[in-house]
């Protein structure tokens, strides 16, 4: 059976761990809250009304199609174009190409940067990997001018984060959500991890600090993993309500 993502892959080992999925998750919030598009994810009213819901989804299309057999996974990204080209319809406006890159830039980022926070460093090899699944992502997608190789990558990132982000009432309103329906102490924690595996562009705008409080618990967390306590932790930081979600993250799928 042919599989969109190889067995073995780096991405795979990236995207079968709910405390891995979970950073990148953390990271995505941030980045999604100052993106210029952020007005065509409020328009549904989906984002404001359930912020981490949307996320989770977010996320959860992406790990499906991480392990699913190729024709699976290529079904899954047509249906994700399908559900965007609904809402283009609904506005009567198209989402811009650029918004689509934005997106897909995002989970390749804080797929690198989520692991090397909580594993190692990856190598050059294995960021090319991780770009190469969201590159034929993308590529399914139809979103255009993908840059062809990593290191082309790295440059066209770092253009998108200076001409497509920027801090407006979406970002204040949509940390205001995430306030909400974490509650404060959860809602530090977060803001904690975002420290973490933002790019500096990103923590720039939203003023989030040089030094993550989280940084010297990260040891911790990694015994805990070994004698099994982590899933304490993770209940800690999410609401019980996504409690079920996040044990479907922790399940490395064959």
């Amino acid at each position: 059976m042919e599989y969109f993502v190889k067995q073995g892959s780096i991405v795979r080992e990236i995207w079968g761990k709910a405390d891995t999925v979970l950073f990148i998750f953390t990271g995505a919030s941030a980045e999604f809250a100052l993106n210029k598009s952020v007005d065509w994810l409020f328009f549904t009213g989906r984002l404001p009304a359930d912020p981490l819901g949307r996320l989770f989804s977010t996320v959860s299309y992406a790990r499906h199609i991480v392990f699913s057999e190729n024709e699976a996974a290529l079904k899954t990204i047509d249906r994700i174009t399908q559900i965007h080209e609904g809402v283009e319809t609904a506005r009567g406006a198209k989402i811009p190409d650029w918004a689509y890159r934005d997106v897909l830039y995002m989970l390749i980022h804080y797929s690198i940067s989520s692991f090397e926070v909580l594993e190692r460093k990856l190598t050059y090899a294995e960021k090319e990997a991780v770009y190469d699944v969201f590159y034929r992502v993308g590529d399914r997608m139809k979103i255009p001018d993908l840059p062809l190789y990593y290191k082309d990558w790295l440059i066209s990132r770092e253009e998108h984060m200076q001409q497509d982000l920027e801090k407006t009432k979406y970002s204040i309103e949509l940390y205001k959500q995430y306030k909400k329906h974490l509650g404060p102490v959860r809602f530090k924690i977060l803001k904690e991890g975002q420290v973490l595996v933002v790019p500096v562009r990103v923590n720039k705008l939203l003023g989030l600090g040089n030094t993550s409080l989280l940084k010297p618990v990260i040891g911790l967390y990694k015994i805990t993993r070994k004698i099994k306590l982590d899933w304490m932790l993770k209940s800690l930081i999410f609401p019980k309500k996504y409690k079920d979600q996040i044990k479907d993250l922790d399940v490395l799928p064959t």
